[in-house]
């Protein structure tokens, strides 16, 4: 898998809710922390304005923009900001499934939402690198994003046989496609492993460490894949990734090492040779570096039952 697939399949994002909004006139609707939740977005017709907690200024919603909220805090939509809002319970049910809202008795608004949790231990990998809002405008070249937001409202209005699961797999396309298009719309100018995957040069040396993590990459042969000399390399990776080639990599195979001591059986015996580590013990010290404990105890911790 590519680098973003392969973070995503670990951070293991799960759709806790997809449903649409629709509303008529004037309306303002103040919602609740996210509980550390990713908040997407999308509207299918109609403009509002979005404000979140921290954040100065409110952003302009218009028909085919999409947003995440990746800070899970309070935000709020409204047509009027000078509106008083009312709380969002009293407008969505707690009980309910999914589906369409209604508000106001009018469809001059409509939105398509769904709401993640990233249930992998490392989700700040993810969240930290992403501003409070990430806006998405509705350009030329984003079919897919459209088709996804409109099949979903689709599914919605009319229930079929089979569409909570199709619901999933559309909120989990809107997310995917949301961060491709982030990365594309001068996202550059980050610092950290997703802002790189803009590069296609560091790019092509990540994939080629999440492809073979076990390999005894060196400096010379990453920067070869990246089609740079050896030097400049080192500097241009530093410098957009934030850290060295050499300490991806180990990043890398801790995360994974992390991920199999959490949801399998395997002994370390068998983790460290397959992310290339000749020994138990030097295995054990990487992970601690990089980890803060050892894998033991790592494993102890995410195996121990809830008090």
């Amino acid at each position: 898998m590519d680098p973003l697939s392969n973070v995503l399949s670990l951070l293991k994002p799960r759709n806790y809710l997809s449903a649409g909004f629709e509303a008529g006139g004037a309306w303002s609707i103040q919602f609740p922390d996210q509980q550390e939740g990713v908040k997407c977005g999308a509207v299918v017709s109609g403009e509002c304005w979005l404000s979140v907690e921290g954040v100065s200024g409110a952003v302009r919603l218009q028909a085919g923009d999409c947003f995440l909220l990746p800070s899970g805090r309070p935000f709020r939509m409204a047509t009027d900001m000078d509106l008083a809002p009312v709380g969002a319970a009293e407008v969505f049910s707690p009980a309910r499934t999914g589906g369409i809202v209604s508000y106001n008795g009018g469809d001059d608004f409509l939105l398509v939402s769904s709401r993640f949790g990233l249930t992998g231990a490392h989700s700040g990998l993810l969240l930290r690198m992403l501003p409070p809002i990430v806006l998405i405008r509705d350009e030329p070249g984003q079919a897919t994003l459209r088709w996804s937001v409109e099949r979903m409202m689709q599914e919605l209005r009319e229930p079929q046989p089979g569409g909570s699961l199709i619901v999933q797999h559309l909120a989990h396309m809107i997310l995917v496609q949301a961060l491709r298009l982030h990365l594309a719309d001068g996202a550059r100018a980050g610092v950290g492993w997703l802002f790189a995957l803009a590069d296609k040069q560091m790019s092509a040396a990540m994939t080629a460490m999440h492809d073979d993590p076990a390999r005894r990459w060196t400096l010379q042969e990453l920067a070869a894949r990246a089609g740079m000399s050896r030097s400049t390399f080192a500097l241009r990776f530093k410098e957009t990734v934030g850290t060295s080639p050499m300490e991806y990599l180990a990043q890398w195979r801790m995360l994974l090492a992390g991920d199999r001591l959490e949801n399998s059986r395997d002994p370390i015996s068998l983790i460290a040779p397959s992310l290339g580590y000749e020994s138990e013990a030097a295995f054990s010290t990487a992970f601690k570096r990089v980890m803060g404990c050892s894998p033991r105890q790592y494993g102890r911790d995410r195996h121990a039952p809830p008090p």
